[in-house]
């Protein structure tokens, strides 16, 4: 690929690109880029939310381009800060490293393992004495610090922000110093730390890395962030049934962002959203496992969903007259599933299609339910159906 051509398919589905121009001229060099990416982790597994960036460093080796997988078992011991309104618990070096080897072994489904350099930026930073890292913390400001909204907002908030976190924009961007990286990925929240990167490594008298800011993966709720602490997540390791199950429960709305975001390209628009939906689910599947796995993952899941459950033992609930969808939902979940539900969470379920009578979805929250469901499954979301009396 022409220089050209390489920029316009490394800059397809980002958000952000400090600059086109700068990364344009890298390019031109003839030489192979080093595309850092940097990854504490604090979790042993890893979801789809991570795989945006991983993908996209994976689209730089492909280009004959070298990653750089960064493993901050120093910087997770501090916690990234980026959108936090509280300090993050502390873990030890021991939990993260831990961590860190199940995280590469996920990740490696995605990059070539052979073609990735793997560091660990404690061998830097531990090794750092207190003259040395007082000198590095004279290369920022606090006012370059407060800048950064979410410690803005947490001051004005009378929340704390503790000094230790001020120090974590400081170490990613020398990580970017010491692996000198000539593009270095992130997440939209990760900008102003790549671009401390930059200024650290201008301060080098380096040429400064391009900042190339991924888009955040909304998780399967359609509203927040893709987080395991959210419980919207799908795990790389889940079981192929999981993992299409749970891609089969997100909206149509959200279903093209999937499609741009995890698998580089678009829906077919000519399909049935529902079949849309299915392949979306399949190609997942495969991706994390094979293709013999997607094609079982959804036959387990038509069995089940899409051919009446005539075979599967769901709960059964009386509703006596009650019509009103809302209401109904509520009943179900606490006399089928011994779970209680806001009518708020209810009418966001139903707004994101999670409600389906079925394998209808019943999409407003305001309806009342057909004069006819006796023997119908009613499905709640997806991991809970009733069967209606």
């Amino acid at each position: 690929m022409s220089p050209e051509e390489q920029l316009e398919a490394l800059t397809l589905g980002t958000a952000k690109i400090l600059s086109r121009e700068e990364l344009l001229k890298k390019l031109r060099s003839g030489r192979p880029l080093r595309a850092k990416l940097g990854v504490d982790p604090t979790a042993p597994d890893i979801h789809l939310g991570h795989t945006v960036v991983l993908e996209k460093l994976r689209q730089f080796q492909v280009m004959g381009h070298q990653a750089v997988l960064i493993i901050g078992d120093f910087t997770a011991t501090v916690g990234d800060p980026s959108g936090r309104s509280s300090t993050r618990p502390p873990l030890t070096r021991e939990e993260v490293l831990g961590n860190a080897e199940t995280y590469t072994d996920q990740a490696f489904k995605i990059l070539d393992r052979e073609q990735t350099e793997v560091v660990y930026n404690g061998d830097w930073f531990r090794g750092m004495n207190y003259e040395e890292v007082l000198k590095l913390n004279a290369r920022v400001t606090m006012q370059q610090m407060l800048q950064r909204e979410d410690f803005r907002n947490r001051i004005e908030g009378n929340k704390e922000v503790r000094l230790h976190e001020m120090q974590y924009p400081v170490m990613q961007g020398w990580d970017s110093v010491e692996v000198r990286a000539d593009v270095e990925l992130g997440g939209t929240d990760q900008l102003f730390n790549i671009l401390v990167g930059r200024d650290m490594q201008k301060s080098q008298e380096m040429e400064p890395q391009v900042a190339m800011c991924l888009p955040i993966l909304e998780g399967t709720d359609g509203a927040r962030k893709m987080s395991k602490s959210y419980g919207n997540y799908i795990g790389v390791d889940e079981s192929p049934a999981e993992m299409f199950g749970k891609a089969m429960s997100i909206s149509d709305e959200l279903m093209d962002r999937w499609y741009t975001l995890l698998l580089g390209g678009g829906r077919d628009l000519e399909l049935h959203p529902m079949e849309a939906k299915k392949q979306l689910a399949a190609q997942l599947v495969a991706r994390y496992h094979d293709a013999a796995a997607a094609v079982a993952a959804r036959a387990d899941f038509e069995a089940k969903f899409a051919k009446g459950d005539s075979e599967v033992q769901w709960p059964e609930v009386q509703l006596d007259d009650e019509r009103r969808l809302i209401t109904a939902v509520a009943i179900a979940y606490r006399e089928g599933h011994g779970t209680e539900r806001s009518n708020s969470e209810i009418r966001r379920l139903i707004q994101q299609g999670g409600v389906q009578l079925d394998g209808e979805k019943l999409n407003d929250p305001a309806a009342d339910l057909p004069a006819a469901v006796t023997d119908k499954v009613l499905r709640l979301d997806k991991k809970r159906s009733v069967r209606l009396l």
